[in-house]
């Protein structure tokens, strides 16, 4: 299996700053990377999983598309910028695709952060909570409503219409993560990525990525139709929980306020990757230390 990704470099997509075009978001093409890996077996998709995905859609038509048209109306006029925006993921056997997203980040935002701090996320195994829970200054208006929602994902259901998502699956992960996957890690691409899965249902961001990993492994193992639908339910109950804790974090309480100043957090953590030599963990556990202090 060949892998071709992008060293993350200056300005990136990640977040939805720009349209996708294979560039560093300022025309320059960023440093690529060739890694080959041993084919993988390849599970074929089941026939009832695209029956499955089709009806669902067709049955919420009536739901989403009019929520899609006026998350596009709401996006472009909190923001200036495009509406959507697509990114390079990895789907099924290893093929790349482009997702597409409702932009989320004010354009031309800064983005290389997330790359260092998911690698880290990665390396030292610990929950992966989004920088969003900080406070992100570089969000958009609504972008962390949207986030936090998960409505954000929902132009993937074109995806899903293509064949190259389903509804239920193992998140999509970048080509830079991917080549960053342990033989065993790599299995997950072995099933159709989804906009929901057995991970997302199941503590998401509370989790740590060895986890998930098992996770996405065990959905692999126990693949149904049985399986697919609890998921989609409970997907449901699961956002509507997020959207509560989303309100919680960003208005906390009087005797937490003096302990909770997200958006200096944040700006310390972009500044430090954007600037300082040290390594993500350094930095991560000074934002723990300024914390503490504050």
């Amino acid at each position: 299996m060949r892998i071709e990704g992008h060293l993350p470099h200056g300005r990136a997509t990640k977040g939805g700053s720009l349209p996708y075009n294979s560039s560093n978001g300022n025309g320059a093409k960023a440093p690529g990377i060739t890694i080959d890996f041993p084919d993988a077996s390849v599970h074929s998709v089941p026939g009832w999983k695209s029956a499955l995905d089709i009806t669902c859609i067709l049955l919420a038509l009536p739901i989403w598309l009019p929520l899609m048209i006026l998350l596009m109306m709401v996006t472009r006029l909190a923001s200036p910028g495009p509406i959507f925006y697509r990114q390079k993921r990895v789907g099924l056997g290893g093929r790349h695709f482009s997702i597409w997203k409702f932009r989320t980040m004010k354009v031309s935002a800064e983005t290389q952060t997330h790359e260092h701090y998911f690698q880290e996320l990665m390396r030292v195994d610990r929950p992966m909570t989004k920088l969003d829970t900080y406070g992100d200054p570089r969000l958009a208006p609504f972008g962390r409503f949207l986030r936090a929602s998960g409505l954000d994902e929902l132009p993937q259901i074109f995806n899903v219409l293509c064949g190259e998502m389903s509804l239920v699956g193992p998140r999509p992960c970048t080509p830079n993560e991917f080549a960053h996957y342990e033989p065993r890690q790599r299995e997950r691409v072995n099933a159709l990525p989804g906009l929901t899965g057995y991970w997302q249902v199941n503590g998401k961001n509370k989790t740590t990525f060895n986890e998930m990993i098992v996770m996405d492994l065990f959905y692999l193992k126990n693949l149904s139709i049985l399986l697919d639908l609890k998921i989609l339910f409970k997907t449901c109950t699961v956002i509507a929980g997020q959207l509560v804790e989303s309100r919680l974090s960003a208005q906390p309480n009087r005797q937490d306020s003096t302990l909770y100043t997200p958006a200096p957090i944040l700006q310390t953590f972009v500044e430090s990757a954007r600037k300082s030599p040290r390594s993500p963990s350094t930095i991560l556990q000074g934002l723990a230390e300024s914390a503490r202090k504050v």
